[in-house]
């Protein structure tokens, strides 16, 4: 049900597309908002900072879990009930974490907000398909990045206001609020995009069918991992970058935010260029020609450090082009991988979304584990997943003749 959206060819931002963009933003936003907090929480329930940490581990187990289920529902019921179903989850469960009294109770509603919010993740990257077709769709996910890469950047702000003004229940009360805000806007602004009459009845066994289809797809599964590697070397960025700026060398805590909204906006910025570039030239031309960017970057920082050669400028100039190098990959790969994906693009979606995000918790995972008191392990994992995108890219994603959709 192919319905490229006009204004977008004017640059405009349309309603749908504004919507759609809050949405793939319920995640992070979710996150990175109630990080500040930790200390907070810990000492109005009573408990151990470790135990909040679990309440942020039972959020993510939603979010990867969560996504393998709203994909085949929304193939089969549409786009729009799975969705709105996913938001007022996300909106009841904030509301309650107002109220939660105990780390249990907090650590269990965590767990079904992450359910909730994973239908932001998985619903709209299958809206876009079906409503921009396989072309329109990398521009529609560059524009859907600059509000995606806001919530990095906003969010920690907004969590450390409300510790200043209000307790740490009051970040609860915005995500409560912004909720209510999906919720009205996709009730207000976007309209169906699958025609529920052509779907086929919604079996296990022919969902697990799919998902293994895909999983064998090469080309598909070619793009999805070379997204989700660069993906993945950004939570490790997430993970290890406040240690290595802050601890290593010296950046006061208050400034870090600084840091960290450089690299989001370089992010939003490519992600704006790459729209426009797309127009011109095809997404697997302009993956091609950035995918050595992460890569070299990545490679040229670890033989500093090796070296000896290590300094602040060098490694923020190492983040900051790694991170604004996704701002190209990150909307193409994901734009080819649904290309041929047809009427299962949202168990597509789905898929993508499980691996991709399980790539970046590993990779996250793995910056906890090798803790030598350097920066080696966060400029190694960047350096190996940057290389290993570029090489799955040029040894087989561009080889692989396409292909019509697995059924």
């Amino acid at each position: 049900m192919h319905n490229n959206d006009q204004s977008l060819s004017t640059g405009k931002f349309p309603p749908w597309l504004a919507v759609l963009a809050a949405l793939t933003a319920m995640g992070a936003l979710a996150i990175d908002m109630y990080l500040p907090s930790f200390t907070a929480i810990a000492q109005d329930l009573g408990v151990g900072t470790n135990l909040v940490q679990l309440t942020l581990a039972s959020f993510l187990i939603g979010l990867a879990v969560g996504q393998m289920f709203y994909g085949p529902l929304s193939d089969r019921f549409g786009r729009k009930p799975p969705l709105f179903f996913g938001i007022a989850l996300y909106f009841v469960c904030s509301l309650l974490c107002i109220f939660a009294q105990n780390i249990e109770t907090l650590i269990v509603l965590r767990l079904f907000q992450g359910l909730g919010g994973s239908a932001g993740m998985v619903i709209p990257r299958a809206m876009v398909r079906d409503r921009m077709g396989a072309e329109g769709s990398a521009k529609a996910f560059s524009m859907l990045m600059l509000v995606f890469g806001l919530a990095p950047i906003l969010a920690p702000f907004i969590g450390g206001l409300m510790l200043v003004f209000a307790s740490w229940r009051g970040i609860f009360v915005v995500l409560t609020i912004f909720g209510l805000l999906c919720m009205v806007g996709t009730r207000k602004y976007l309209t169906e995009t699958v025609d529920v009459t052509r779907a086929e009845p919604l079996h296990l066994g022919r969902t697990l069918r799919q998902y293994w289809g895909l999983l064998r797809h090469r080309q598909f599964m070619s793009y999805v991992l070379c997204g989700g590697l660069v993906q993945a070397g950004m939570f490790a960025y997430i993970a290890g970058g406040p240690f290595v700026v802050i601890e290593l060398h010296g950046i006061k805590p208050q400034y870090f935010g600084f840091v960290f909204a450089s690299n989001a906006i370089g992010l939003i910025a490519a992600s704006q260029i790459n729209a426009r570039l797309v127009v011109k030239r095809s997404a697997e031309r302009v993956l091609g020609k950035v995918l050595w960017v992460p890569a070299g970057l990545s490679l040229l920082v670890v033989l500093m450090v090796l070296a000896g050669l290590e300094s602040l400028p060098l490694l923020l100039f190492g983040f900051f082009g790694f991170l604004t190098a996704y701002g190209f990959t990150g909307p193409n790969a994901t734009a080819i991988a649904l290309k041929h994906q047809g009427r299962q693009a949202g168990t597509a979606a789905a898929l993508m979304g499980t691996l991709q995000f399980g790539m970046g918790v590993l990779s996250g995972a793995v910056m906890s584990l090798w803790h030598d008191g350097t920066a080696l392990p966060l400029v190694s994992v960047m350096a190996i997943c940057g290389s290993a995108a570029f090489l799955l890219y040029h040894l087989v994603a561009k080889h692989e003749p396409v292909t019509p959709a697995v059924q």
